[in-house]
C-alpha cells in the first residue's frame, strides 16, 4: 500500500552541525569530554570540573574561548558608532583600553555584555577596535552594528581565522612570561598589547603592514589582562593556526587545561552574569546591578529607559543566595518563596567547590533582597532555606589562599 503525504513518516531532521574551534585537536589529544555549546563542540571538562576550577583558584588553569565573538569596528565613526549602541563611552577609550559594556534594546533590557578593546595607536591610522560578544548573540550583534554603520566604518568577524586562549590563576603572569620571554608588568587590568609570537621575535612595526588585527597575528599576539573566573589572567589572541602550538607549550608548562563546567563555577563564585541565562532580553544593568558599567554621560540606546528606571527606583535586584543544608544544589528555575508565596526563580546555581555550599544568583523584589532576609528554595519536592548574601560570594585574598578542595 502506498503511504499518502499525510500519512508518510516525517524525514528526519538534519544533523546539527557544530563549529570546531582551532584547538579541537588539542581538545581531543587531551581527552576533552566534548559537548555541543552555543553551536560549537568545546570541552565540557578535562579530567573533573573541581580538579579544574582548583587549578585555577590556586595556579594557574588554560581555556578555549575561540567560540566568542572576534568583531573589528574600524573608521572614523566607529567610536561614535560602538558609544551609541553601548553603555560605554567609547570615544573616551585611550589606546589598548579595554572596557565591559552592555548592548540594550530600547526598553534598556540587555541584548548581550561584550568587551570592547581599542586597538589603534592614536595615530593617523584612525580607530580601530575589538569587540567580543557571547557566542550565542555575536551574530545578531554584528547586524545590529552594521545596521547602525556609516559607509566609512568597517565591520567584519574573524572567528575561525582566530583562537582566543584565556590564561587565567594567580601563576598566570609568571607562566606567560617564563614560557614566551614577555614582560607583562606593566600591562594594567583591562588593557591590551602585542607581544611578539615568537620568542625573542619583534612585534611588527606600525604601518599598513604592521599592527592590524587579524594580520599582525601571524608575527605577534595580542594579549589582554582580562577574563571572567575572576582571578588574575590574561586573553590571548592568537592566529588560528599557531593555537595548538601555544596550547601546547603552556600545557608543557605545567598550565590545565579547563573546560566550560569550572568556567562556569568559576564565574558564578564572583557574582558573575551568564549571557542568556542570567539575562535574555529580560533583564536591564540596573536590575542585574551592574550600574558601574552604564556611562550616562553619553547619549546611547536604551538610556532614557534607565534613566526612568533609575529615577522610579522600584524595580528588582541581583542578589546572591546561599543554601547551608547539605547536598541542596539549587539550579537554573529553581521556585524561590517567601513564606508560601512565590516570589522568583533561581537565575544560575550550583555547587560552589571553593565555599562547599550551594549557591545562587537571583532577581528579587527590592522588599526581599536586602542582605540576611530568609526566603526557602523548593528542591526536588523539598522546602530548603536561603539566605540572600553579598555579592560576590566570593572575595579576593584570604578566602582564595585558605582555599583547598573537598575531601572526595
Amino acid at each position: 500500500m502506498t503511504e499518502s503525504a499525510a500519512t508518510a513518516p516525517s524525514a528526519a531532521p538534519p544533523p546539527v552541525v557544530l563549529q570546531q574551534s582551532p584547538l579541537a585537536s588539542f581538545h581531543h589529544a587531551h581527552g576533552g569530554h566534548m559537548v555541543p555549546f552555543s553551536g560549537w563542540e568545546l570541552p565540557l571538562y578535562y579530567t573533573s570540573i573541581l580538579a579544574e576550577h582548583d587549578a585555577v583558584r590556586t595556579g594557574v588553569g588554560l581555556f578555549d574561548v575561540s567560540h566568542m565573538g572576534i568583531v573589528t569596528v574600524d573608521g572614523a565613526t566607529a567610536p561614535a558608532l560602538l558609544s551609541r549602541r553601548t553603555t560605554a563611552n567609547v570615544a573616551r577609550l585611550v589606546p589598548g583600553q579595554c572596557r565591559y559594556t552592555f548592548l540594550l534594546e530600547a526598553t534598556g533590557w540587555i541584548v548581550d555584555d561584550l568587551l570592547i578593546t581599542r586597538l589603534d595607536t592614536g595615530g593617523a591610522e584612525g580607530p580601530r577596535f575589538l569587540a567580543v560578544p557571547n557566542a550565542a548573540r555575536a551574530g545578531r550583534i554584528v547586524e545590529m552594528l552594521r545596521q547602525h554603520r556609516r559607509p566609512d566604518t568597517t565591520i567584519a568577524q574573524h572567528n575561525g581565522k582566530v583562537a582566543i586562549l584565556a590564561v587565567q590563576g594567580p601563576k598566570a603572569s609568571e607562566t606567560l612570561e617564563r614560557v614566551f620571554g614577555w614582560s607583562l608588568a606593566g600591562l594594567g587590568n583591562y588593557r591590551g598589547r602585542w607581544f611578539p609570537a615568537d620568542r625573542g621575535g619583534d612585534v611588527p612595526v606600525e604601518g599598513a603592514d604592521g599592527l592590524l588585527f587579524p594580520h599582525a597575528l601571524g608575527r605577534a599576539v595580542f594579549v589582554s589582562r582580562t577574563g571572567y573566573t575572576g582571578e588574575a589572567g590574561f586573553e590571548l589572541f592568537v592566529a588560528a593556526a599557531r593555537a595548538p602550538a601555544v596550547a601546547e607549550a603552556l600545557v608543557t608548562a605545567g598550565v590545565v587545561p579547563c573546560g566550560l563546567g569550572a568556567r562556569n563555577t568559576l564565574r558564578l563564585e564572583k557574582g558573575y552574569l551568564l549571557s542568556g541565562q542570567d539575562f535574555d532580553r529580560d533583564r536591564t544593568p540596573l536590575e542585574a546591578g551592574q550600574d558601574r558599567f552604564v556611562e550616562f554621560d553619553h547619549p546611547f540606546v536604551g538610556d532614557e529607559a534607565l534613566q526612568k528606571q533609575k529615577t522610579e527606583g522600584n524595580f528588582v535586584r541581583l542578589v546572591g543566595l546561599s543554601v547551608t543544608t547539605p547536598g541542596a544544589i539549587p539550579r537554573h528555575g529553581t521556585p524561590i518563596r517567601s513564606g508560601a508565596d512565590l516570589v522568583g526563580t533561581v537565575a544560575s546555581g550550583g555547587l560552589s567547590p571553593t565555599l562547599h555550599k550551594g549557591i545562587a544568583l537571583a532577581f528579587l523584589p527590592p522588599a526581599l533582597a536586602a542582605v540576611g532576609q530568609s526566603l526557602t528554595l523548593d528542591l526536588r519536592g523539598a522546602s530548603v532555606p536561603a539566605e540572600v548574601v553579598r555579592l560576590p560570594f566570593l572575595a579576593s585574598g584570604a578566602a582564595r589562599r585558605d582555599y583547598t578542595l573537598p575531601p572526595t
